[in-house]
């Protein structure tokens, strides 16, 4: 019958050019990438020369060492203090050549996302990659990532939510006790759904911290994806993930048993052979699977087409905005006895600093991580639930530029803020110090007016929310291990709505001699206010002087009008920090001037947005306007005092109340972390 058997044949072929054209991609999924750890290499450096042998080696190594059948690897290249680590971990259904063919991808893809960045963590839906100048900890959950399918569940929704919370326990029990710390399985939730659950860690760690991983990234799923179809967490260290359909290949997971062999003759009418003329016709037989094999394909047709559009409705956190991470409450509470374990009970030897909210305690958790923890101060006006509520708000606020908010305590009248450490204090430490000035090159000057730039443009325009600051200052400014900038102080800021430009209160915050005039004046508060503060910030990197304090020097008001009668006579070099006169670029300092008289102009529409003011610090190419004549809206400090008047005051810099330089208001909750 070779008409049957050609049919059959093309319907064969039919069926399976289907499945692998819905089955193969060109690409992995991207899903998302954290560049991180806020240090970054010169182009053509030892480090980047590494970086690139680790990415192109790494599939080769990985080949030679077996690793794709096992889907986990790492290894480092170099020497520090160039050194460079780097790991992958493909999900645990894929095939050997599956797992090649995403970290190869993934390898060429790295730097691409994070050109300059010493880490990078890319997370795929076939695999993870990972590079870092720092030895790779397990386990790690520092950072998280929350996804959610964009469809509801809209039978029962509860009792779905009840039944993913079980499902992923017991895979979560299950994976901690595999080799592989891998495990999936579905459960029916109706008659025509069924729930599809995996989770994973990375084969190095230990049972019993794989499952305290997992636990951490199932308690995260209520908070993001709640009656939804489909969601997962993202550790670097492990990931959950749930679905209504097969995401993953059974396949692979669990291969069916071999049939058994059959020894002798089969026996008596196993087989049944046509005799004579009696059966089934060839025209029968095509008139029957022909129907039966267009429904098959129709079939795989429409359900790859359903599992792809389901893919597709899936919810990813946006590409370079870490701050719309899902962040829970739950997964940022520390526990009073963590925090006393760390601080030796506040003890005065881990005492960084004390401001007008509380007191700064260096700890170390557990795990070896360092941290600033603020401890406010009781009397601080705050409630539990705007306390949380802020701490909240904060944690979504991730840049490099900022410093980083880990989590909270709230137990009894105890209200504590654990942020990063930041071990170089503070720029006023270094600025205003005439011994100590001469840490700060030029290099170190510029590259912190240009950092300071840039996280003031990311709470301006590149975060969520629209954030003002309202209180920048050098205090406010840290300083890490590579004295790369970080704002901290969130206590006085303001959130904006996305179209609100400008806002007014009755009651003045912040530090005089930052404030901008209309603000301090009227009580008018916008993006521009803060373009003023970092317009002052600059002049006094540049100068090495205290704007507040330059009444004092050379008879001059203030420093804004000493800058001033520099840049109209022609002189503007005479404002350079006598400890810089050795080793600068006159071209840069000049350029940096512009820009800060540029920002401390009094019209607020005359300044500059922060997007032009990192445009203006990158370029020298880009034609700067002339500055205006800057506010000069006080002349003395008696003056001043007395404008001032009817302001309640609160000093922010000590636990007294009665001098007159910074008032205080906390719609968000203050930080000032060391």
């Amino acid at each position: 019958m070779p008409s049957l058997k050609s049919f059959m044949l093309f319907l064969l072929l039919s069926i399976l050019s289907c499945l692998i054209s819905f089955a193969t991609a060109a690409d992995p999924a991207y899903r998302y990438h954290i560049c991180s750890n806020g240090t970054t290499f010169a182009r053509n450096s030892t480090y980047q020369s590494n970086l690139n042998l680790l990415l192109s080696s790494l599939p080769s190594t990985a080949s030679g060492n077996n690793a794709f059948s096992t889907g986990f690897f790492n290894t480092t290249v170099g020497q520090d203090p160039n050194r460079v680590y780097g790991m992958f971990l493909c999900r645990g259904d894929l095939t050997t050549s599956s797992c090649q063919d995403c970290v190869n991808f993934a390898t060429r893809n790295a730097t691409q996302r994070c050109p300059l960045e010493k880490e990078l963590i890319i997370w795929y839906d076939e695999c993870l990659l990972r590079y870092s100048n720092q030895p790779i900890s397990n386990p790690d959950r520092s950072r998280v990532v929350s996804m959610w399918n964009s469809q509801n569940i809209t039978t029962d929704p509860a009792k779905f939510n009840n039944l993913v919370g079980s499902l992923m326990n017991e895979l979560a029990t299950q994976a901690a006790d595999n080799p592989r710390k891998f495990a999936t399985r579905k459960e029916n939730y109706t008659a025509f759904q069924t729930l599809y659950g995996l989770v994973q860690c990375t084969p190095d760690l230990s049972s019993s911290d794989c499952n305290v991983c997992l636990l951490d990234a199932i308690s995260r799923l209520p908070g993001c994806c709640s009656g939804k179809q489909g969601g997962r967490v993202l550790y670097p260290s492990c990931n959950v993930r749930y679905e209504v359909y097969p995401f993953y290949n059974e396949s692979n997971i669990a291969a069916p048993a071999p049939p058994p062999v059959l020894l002798g003759p089969p026996p008596p009418g196993s087989v049944t052979e046509p005799k004579g003329k009696i059966g089934i016709s060839s025209s029968t037989i095509i008139e029957i699977v022909t129907p039966i094999s267009v429904l098959a394909v129709l079939f795989v047709t429409v359900f790859c087409f359903l599992r792809r559009r389901a893919k597709k409705k899936y919810n990813a956190v946006p590409e370079g905005n870490a701050d719309n991470e899902i962040t829970t409450l739950e997964s940022l509470q520390f526990d009073l006895g963590t925090i006393e374990l760390a601080t030796n009970r506040f003890s005065t030897d881990n005492k960084l600093g004390e401001g007008g909210f509380g007191e700064v305690y260096k700890g170390v958790l557990p795990n070896g991580e360092e941290i600033a923890v603020k401890r406010l101060s009781k009397n601080s006006g705050q409630g539990a639930e705007e306390f949380k509520n802020e701490v909240v708000l904060v944690a979504k606020l991730q840049h490099r530029n900022l410093v980083r908010l880990l989590g909270f305590c709230l137990e009894g009248e105890e209200k504590i803020l654990v942020y990063e450490f930041v071990p170089n204090k503070s720029l006023d430490y270094f600025l205003y110090d005439p011994k100590k000035q001469e840490q700060l090159n030029w290099s170190k000057r510029y590259k912190i007016i240009g950092g300071m730039a840039r996280g003031i443009l990311y709470l301006h325009e590149d975060s969520r929310l629209r954030i003002i600051h309202r209180d920048l200052k050098a205090s406010n400014i840290l300083l890490d291990a590579d004295m790369n900038p970080k704002i901290s102080d969130f206590g006085m800021a303001r959130i904006f709505g996305v179209d609100q430009t400008q806002g007014n209160t009755s009651r003045i915050v912040g530090t005089f001699g930052y404030m901008s005039p209309e603000y301090a004046m009227h009580g008018q508060f916008s993006v521009k206010s803060d373009v003023y503060s970092f317009g002052v910030l600059v002049l006094e990197i540049i100068t090495g002087k205290k704007n507040s304090d330059f009444y004092q020097t050379n008879g001059a008001g203030d420093l804004l009008s000493y800058a001033w009668k520099h840049w109209r006579d022609g002189t503007p070099m005479e404002l350079l920090d006598s400890t810089l006169r050795d080793s600068y670029s006159r071209n840069e300092v000049i350029h940096c001037i512009h820009v800060g008289l540029l920002c401390v102009q009094e019209d607020p529409a005359e300044r500059p947005s922060m997007a032009t003011v990192v445009l203006m610090l990158n370029s020298f190419s880009v034609t700067l306007p002339s500055p205006q004549q800057p506010a000069l809206f006080f002349s003395s400090r008696t003056e001043r005092i007395m404008s001032m008047k009817d302001i309640e005051y609160t000093d922010t810099s000590t636990s007294k109340s009665n001098m007159p330089w910074s008032v205080d208001e906390a719609p968000i909750t203050e930080v000032y972390p060391r």
